[in-house]
């Protein structure tokens, strides 16, 4: 499912404009969760102010195949981007999104993406939606599934794909708040 026609606004937000790239699924990789640990270490040292550094996204969990881009939340009090953005660069990121509540990072070879937020439905609902795959094998192989199929489209921008895959996150996260609610979960 592509956006409709005529629904540009998330241009707006993309600093270079949209980036045609082929969407390739890969199997899990544990080397994933390792790379998202040499990364933290340099957002921490870019960002002492950082709440929290979180490894998030379908890299994060365990069986679940994925685009091999590291996707990682950082935490902030608020969106500062004269404060956030330089020490990012500095330690070699590159300004890729610029939204309201969220500003994203990313490395030259986009293979790590940073999203700073400081609104915390948004962090919260990251966590959840990792949190629950991670438990739940019906969902993880699910969503995997439907990655594929959509994967094997050609895109005109990554966000294309992303907005392709909103009707099952939105599905899983119904899901996923069902079980917090009986469970207690809440973010560490």
């Amino acid at each position: 499912m592509e956006r409709p026609e005529g629904n540009d606004e998330w241009l707006v937000g993309l600093v270079g404009g949209p980036e045609a790239r082929k969407v390739e699924i890969h199997d899990h990789r544990p080397e994933w969760a390792e790379r998202f640990e040499r990364e933290r270490a340099k957002i921490a040292a870019a960002l002492p102010h950082a709440r929290a550094i979180e490894h998030v996204g379908s890299t994060s969990v365990p069986g679940l195949g994925a685009k091999p881009i590291v996707d990682i939340q950082v935490e902030v009090d608020s969106l500062d981007e004269a404060r956030d953005i330089p020490p990012l660069e500095a330690a070699g990121y590159i300004l890729r999104v610029r939204e309201p509540n969220h500003l994203m990072v990313r490395t030259a070879e986009r293979d790590v993406r940073i999203h700073l937020w400081a609104d915390e439905s948004d962090l919260d609902r990251h966590l959840l939606f990792r949190d629950w795959l991670r438990t739940n094998s019906a969902d993880r192989a699910h969503y995997e599934a439907v990655k594929r199929e959509l994967a094997a489209h050609t895109w005109r921008d990554m966000n294309d794909y992303a907005y392709a895959k909103s009707e099952v996150v939105n599905d899983i996260t119904a899901r996923a708040e069902a079980w917090a609610a009986a469970t207690g979960w809440h973010r560490d």
